[in-house]
């Protein structure tokens, strides 16, 4: 978008606030930190709105919200551990943070991690040993899907099958040397999420 130097100070004055308040400014503190009258800045707000970069909720002090990408926080998302594409290792939890916005498309209405796979069982689907994968933990598990599972504490990727006898769980590799887990009562499934995209760092 095209700003007036003005408007660039007002956006930027506004990010920095939104960023530091977790809120928006007043108009009366944009104009206190720029050095202009109040309603100078209305002026200057509601050229803003026009423009698209951004939204104004009416008779309420604290509701400018940004519109303009370029003017949002970068999207992120958390690595929360190692996650088992052979035998299944105990779910271990060593958070880091990725700014992903340019490599993998992250929707913010929806809860997604990553993970760090370690072993080969998905290697026929192309999820090698090392591989981030993307998961969103909103989703319902299809039949097929690849899907986070934790088997009584301990965690694997793998393909979900639900067999015939509508009880039998069958999580299979990718991988035709390996065998798959079948999960029956009394044994505990926990699925945490469906694999949405796969992150490979050469």
């Amino acid at each position: 978008m095209n700003y007036t130097p003005k408007q660039l100070q007002i956006m930027s004055f506004i990010r920095d606030y939104r960023a530091q308040h977790n809120t928006s400014p007043t108009l009366e503190e944009i104009g206190q930190s720029l050095g202009v009258h109040r309603v100078t800045v209305h002026q200057h707000v509601a050229a803003l709105v026009k423009k698209g970069a951004i939204r104004k909720l009416p008779q309420r002090s604290r509701s400018i919200e940004i519109l303009d990408r370029e003017y949002l926080p970068d999207p992120t998302v958390r690595v929360l551990g190692r996650i088992a594409a052979g035998r299944p290792i105990e779910a271990v939890e060593d958070p880091e943070i990725y700014t992903l916005d340019e490599l993998l498309p992250i929707d913010p209405a929806r809860d997604s991690y990553l993970l760090r796979v370690v072993g080969h069982s998905m290697i026929e689907d192309h999820i090698a040993d090392g591989d981030l994968v993307m998961v969103d933990s909103t989703l319902s598990p299809r039949d097929g899907d690849i899907v986070v599972a934790v088997v009584d504490g301990e965690a694997t990727l793998k393909r979900i099958y639900r067999e015939a006898d509508g009880q039998t769980i069958r999580l299979q590799p990718s991988n035709s040397a390996m065998e798959p887990i079948f999960v029956r009562p009394p044994q505990q499934l926990d699925l945490r999420g469906v694999v949405r995209g796969i992150l490979r760092k050469f």
